[in-house]
């Protein structure tokens, strides 16, 4: 593995114990202008915030986060949601923060605003989600951890759900990772090895509304930081690999109280047709590049549907709905959209199946 900064986490455990006193450090985190990578900046805080209304609205350097012009570069954040910080620990916290421009417009890339709005409006549905994010770890040269450098592990078959060194690679960071979330409060479901080697899944939720975005926004930060303590690179890219290897999604769980409940599945194929007639428009919110980025996922081949079809079934990966085999034997309870990328936006995600299926739109 390629070490390009590597510091000794040993010698820094003889400063993280030393006690800071009655004053908190809040970690501000928010999505940049690219609509997938994520940013963070530390703040001290006089005591502990028991509430939103305790953080400050803050201010970065949008131009350097192409969310902004150097010649009026001032971004501005506002705290939304507080966590635990697995890190730093005590009474020190994450906050995710929604980004804002100078003339108190959000940036591009805050999807969350609309979001909210859209979830507030159908709050009489109660819809759930869960989303079942998949990632590849990299070494820092961008080669699939674990991989021989000059060649590639035997074929698919053998990874998924494995158990042994020779078939998983990167478990530390996911045990990591898994106990970071549980920490922090998120809702975190479960955690596999996937089919392509290297290629790990967590699941968030179910949770209702606009929780499901921001858990899985600040889980993801968690990776980041916790791969980055181990010199490992997380791709979210949905096709990190070319040639005879799965891709990697954030398949979409999705549910309304009626649907949840006994004679569901009627309003589960009511849902499932109106998603089949706005096909396109769900593509171009599925990932950050308006369906570019999917092209290369959506195949028809590797548990995929097609990117150019809208497809449905029970119990089948490749279609674009799934309709889980349980689901179909009672009569009732949720719906798989399988074609969400890795890199895709939680906030759009949800927000148009919520607009779809629930309001019309």
């Amino acid at each position: 593995m390629q070490n390009n900064a590597q510091t000794s986490k040993a010698v820094l455990d003889r400063y993280m114990s030393l006690p800071q006193g009655t004053r908190v450090q809040a970690t501000y985190i928010w999505i940049d202008g690219t609509g997938q990578g994520l940013r963070s900046k530390t703040k001290t805080l006089e005591g502990k915030p028991g509430k939103l209304d305790d953080l400050p609205i803050w201010n970065y350097d949008g131009s350097s986060c192409h969310q902004a012009e150097g010649s009026n570069s001032d971004t501005y954040l506002h705290p939304v949601k507080m966590y635990p910080c697995p890190f730093r620990r005590g009474d020190n916290v994450l906050v995710l923060c929604e980004a804002y421009k100078y003339n108190k417009e959000p940036t591009k890339t805050n999807k969350r605003k609309d979001c909210l709005a859209v979830m507030e409006k159908a709050k009489d549905y109660k819809p759930w989600f869960g989303i079942e994010q998949e990632y590849t770890l990299m070494d820092q040269d961008k080669h699939p951890f674990g991989w021989p450098k000059n060649g590639f592990p035997g074929p698919q078959g053998p990874y998924y759900c494995a158990v042994g060194a020779s078939r998983v690679y990167g478990r530390d960071i996911v045990e990591a990772h898994y106990r970071c979330c549980l920490y922090a409060g998120i809702r975190i479901a479960g955690a596999n090895a996937q089919v392509m080697p290297a290629q790990w899944e967590f699941q968030v939720g179910p949770t209702e509304g606009i929780d499901i975005g921001d858990d899985l926004w600040v889980a993801r930060y968690l990776l980041e930081r916790v791969a980055e303590d181990f010199g490992v690179v997380v791709s979210l890219d949905p096709k990190p690999m070319v040639g005879d290897w799965n891709g990697a999604g954030a398949h979409c769980n999705f549910s309304t109280k009626a649907m949840r409940e006994v004679g569901g599945m009627k309003h589960i194929e009511a849902a499932i047709e109106k998603l089949s007639k706005n096909h396109d428009s769900h593509i171009k919110a599925y990932d950050p590049n308006e369906g570019k980025d999917n092209e290369r996922r959506l195949t028809g081949a590797h548990e995929t549907s097609s990117i150019l079809d809208f497809s449905s079934g029970v119990a089948n990966r490749g279609a674009s709905i799934r309709i889980p085999r349980e689901v179909s034997a009672q009569g009732y309870g949720y719906l798989e959209d399988r074609r969400p990328s890795s890199n895709c936006d939680p906030y759009s995600v949800t927000m148009v199946i919520v607009k779809t299926t629930c309001l019309g739109d």
